[in-house]
């Protein structure tokens, strides 16, 4: 288990360096110079010369690529080109909007996908299954954005129940702060549901033709049991690899969304970011994503390897 554990962490750290010099390099290759955004179009050339000298721009690319991920290994993400504020007090305080949001519309996903799924394995080929599936089919078709508007327009707009958008900080108390984030999480939410009740139903049908549930029903079981006491544990293991995946694209891919509702979050300071030639934020903020991504799938292996010793033996 230790070799294999010690091999995955090899890979976590050769796919962080690779994906660093990624971010880096396609950041940089894009059109625009921060300094001269931030003058404007009448500076002179020796501002924007001296402005670049005092923002770092003007060292050479391997030598910024080195302080870069060198501050980011010690926790010094820099200093924000546009706010000149650290970037690393910028991401904590927008991650604390972005992380209860995807945990909310993580929860509320399973919560949604797992009845689901399990009712559509239990009635296969029945109206019920037929219905569940139609259902996912729709919510994976439409984009999450579009369910936002939906949202905004039915519950904030004609019933008035919650806010059309903005957070007003976890400081007016928890409540309030988890109703600001209740449509964004649904909105996220619903698309990742259809996702993971389509992959429970899948893994639950072929854990149901296996020989050892057919074992159980001849001892006596009938299917509904043996659903729920043999095939059910042993169908967990792809659908906690798509929860798995699903958190690290929820907290990644909440862009839209946090401009939907015009939350503070991590997705809404990339974009801002992107508009203003704050590279500096931009390559933080998405290496950090990046890191969590890779984390997820590494805790992944090692969970598979914890509940399959065969994968202990591979490398």
């Amino acid at each position: 288990m230790f070799a294999y554990a010690l091999g995955r962490a090899f890979s976590l750290v050769v796919s962080l360096a690779v994906a660093s010099v990624v971010v880096f390099l396609v950041i940089e290759v894009a059109p625009g110079d921060p300094a001269s955004y931030m003058l404007g179009v009448n500076a002179r050339p020796d501002t924007i010369a001296a402005l670049r000298a005092e923002l770092g721009l003007d060292a050479p690319t391997v030598v910024r690529y080195v302080r870069w991920v060198g501050g980011m290994l010690t926790g010094d993400f820099g200093t924000s080109y546009a706010y000149r504020s650290p970037v690393s007090e910028m991401i904590v305080e927008r991650l604390a909007v972005s992380l209860p949001l995807a945990l909310y519309a993580l929860v509320l996903a399973v919560v949604i996908a797992f009845p689901a799924g399990i009712f559509a394995a239990s009635r296969r080929g029945r109206r019920g299954d037929v219905g569940v599936m139609v259902a996912t089919q729709i919510g994976v078709a439409i984009p999450n954005f579009w369910f936002a508007m939906l949202a905004v327009s039915f519950f904030a707009i004609n019933l008035g129940w919650f806010a059309a958008g903005g957070f007003p900080g976890w400081d007016a108390g928890i409540v309030a702060g988890v109703k600001a984030l209740t449509l964004p999480a649904v909105a996220l939410a619903l698309p990742q549901a259809a996702i993971l009740a389509r992959v429970m139903r899948s893994s639950l049908i072929d854990m149901l033709g296996e020989d050892f549930i057919r074992t159980a029903r001849a001892k006596g079981l009938n299917r509904r049991q043996a659903l729920w006491r043999h095939a059910l544990r042993n169908a967990m293991i792809p659908v906690l690899t798509i929860i798995g995946l699903q958190f690290s694209f929820l907290l990644a891919g909440a862009i839209i969304i946090e401009q939907v509702f015009y939350l503070p979050g991590l997705g809404r300071l990339v974009f801002q970011s992107i508009s203003q030639r704050d590279l500096i934020v931009v390559e933080s903020v998405v290496m950090l994503l990046v890191f969590a991504v890779i984390m997820v799938n590494f805790v992944i292996d090692l969970a598979y390897a914890l509940v399959d010793p065969r994968l202990r033996s591979r490398r």
